[in-house]
């Protein structure tokens, strides 16, 4: 079965399909829950920029053990197992069969998520490997692992057995995250302990980049190629470019690593090399292909079809998140030259760009499957609210839209006021009033999510019986 036809056979009922609505509702519930938590450790953190005394002065809540705990929760605890939850009900619609030794998901479930927990009370106590996004203990990057590696067995099995030719685009994006993921994790588990020296900061540059680009990239556009046409009724507009897409990503990805780096200690001929190189330039500019690709796709798809944006959430979520991911790819492409990184290194610039990759746009997307599949798990009940799912949509819309802007105009700012040689303790009294912006964009979106939320589980509370 091709996206397609799965998109367009989306009004059989869902217990009519090879899925386990329990498990899935499980995934869903915990990646919703962990969303909540580390959105709201966001606040918190972008509070203590301002006002470092919130919280008091307990070593757990200070800036420097929030700060991974909401970086990590967002990326692992959120964005991940909100994925992995869809996965479950993307796998067994596509190929018609359920997943392989379903009786693995409980425990996978519990291991995933209790690994989780364990994290955050360990990144609490200061068990931090030093590594930005990477700051997890080896203990919880060695269950993440198992965890990942299993699941892979999973759908890697039932998708090899499947009959039905050329394999879905969304199928192809799903699966190199997953095989990709392991060569990730096993870059954090060497990196911070076992390389020295210059190297090993090269190695996070490797370690970050694949994170982000061989993880939660594929896992994205996995997602956003299955519910969009799944959502308006609508066949993808084009394979071919859906393909130029995972194809660019595939073979270029890889070999962008040092392009954040310049300024940085290593040598001066390795940071021009990583940039200017035949290989690497061309990789850093070809990157914004994958998401031109899925915004023409966006745009193809959605002709003629632009009015049931009115009464389709989940297509207004991942609608933005396109957006959102157009301008932070363009954005991070920028950040690689010299002349934009004298202007913004070591500032906001690279947080707002952050904000809108990961959050703007892969949460997104996951919040938007996440709304679609809990209605069909609801029995194809109605959202409880569409005007409450509205005011959601709008307050994380604007909230992280403003967050982002905030971030880049004080980021530019703060680089220019210390190339004209403005002390570093100056720059930084001249950005406090962005900082109080910024928190109270983030507030937006929390709000926003607890109204989601909350329309999620009345939802599933007045489900027809």
């Amino acid at each position: 079965m091709t996206v397609t036809d799965a998109a367009l056979s989306e009004s059989a009922s869902p217990h009519d399909a090879p899925i386990d609505v329990d498990l899935i509702r499980g995934w869903l519930a915990c990646g919703l829950g962990w969303l909540l938590l580390f959105a709201t450790l966001g606040g918190f953190v972008s509070t203590k920029l301002t006002y470092p005394t919130f919280l008091g002065d307990a070593a757990w809540f200070t800036y420097g053990r929030l700060r991974p705990i909401h970086v990590n929760g967002v990326i692992w605890g959120a964005f991940s197992t909100l994925f992995i939850g869809l996965c479950h009900y993307i796998v067994p619609r596509l190929i018609g069969v359920r997943v392989w030794s379903e009786r693995w998901g409980p425990a996978l479930l519990w291991v995933w998520n209790l690994n989780l927990a364990s994290a955050v009370v360990l990144l609490a106590l200061g068990w931090n490997r030093g590594w930005e996004m990477g700051e997890l203990p080896l203990v919880n990057v060695l269950v993440a692992l198992a965890v990942i590696g299993l699941l892979t067995v999973q759908l890697l099995i039932k998708i090899k057995r499947r009959r039905d030719q050329p394999l879905p685009v969304s199928l192809c994006y799903l699966l190199v995250a997953f095989v990709w993921t392991p060569v990730t994790l096993v870059l954090l588990m060497l990196g911070p302990t076992h390389i020295a020296g210059l190297d090993n900061a090269a190695w996070h540059g490797l370690f970050v980049h694949y994170l982000v680009g061989l993880w939660m990239t594929p896992a994205g556009y996995a997602l956003i190629y299955y519910f969009l046409p799944a959502s308006v009724k609508s066949p993808i507009y084009s394979h071919r470019l859906a393909r130029l897409g995972f194809w660019s990503l595939a073979l270029l990805y890889p070999f962008v690593r040092l392009n954040h780096y310049p300024g940085s200690p290593l040598a001066g001929r390795v940071e021009t090399t990583a940039i200017y190189s035949s290989i690497e330039i061309v990789a850093a500019i070809a990157l914004v292909v994958p998401a031109w690709t899925v915004l023409h796709n966006v745009v193809g798809t959605m002709s003629g079809r632009w009015h049931q944006l009115s009464q389709s959430l989940p297509a207004r979520f991942l609608i933005v998140g396109s957006l959102m991911h157009l301008v932070g790819t363009v954005q991070g492409t920028l950040g690689a030259f010299r002349s934009v990184q004298q202007a913004t290194h070591f500032t906001d610039f690279a947080v707002a760009h952050s904000h809108l990759t990961i959050f703007g746009t892969f949460v997104m997307w996951a919040v938007a499957g996440t709304i679609y599949v809990w209605s069909r798990l609801a029995n194809d009940a109605a959202l409880w609210s569409l005007r409450v799912g509205n005011w959601a949509f709008w307050l994380v819309t604007l909230g992280i839209s403003a967050m982002a802007l905030v971030l880049t105009a004080q980021g530019l700012q703060q680089g220019f006021m210390l190339m004209a040689g403005a002390e570093w303790v100056h720059s930084v009294d001249a950005i406090r009033p962005y900082w109080w912006v910024r928190t109270f964009t983030g507030f937006s979106i929390n709000v926003g999510l607890s109204l989601l939320v909350y329309t999620l589980m009345k939802t599933s509370l007045a489900r027809p019986a």
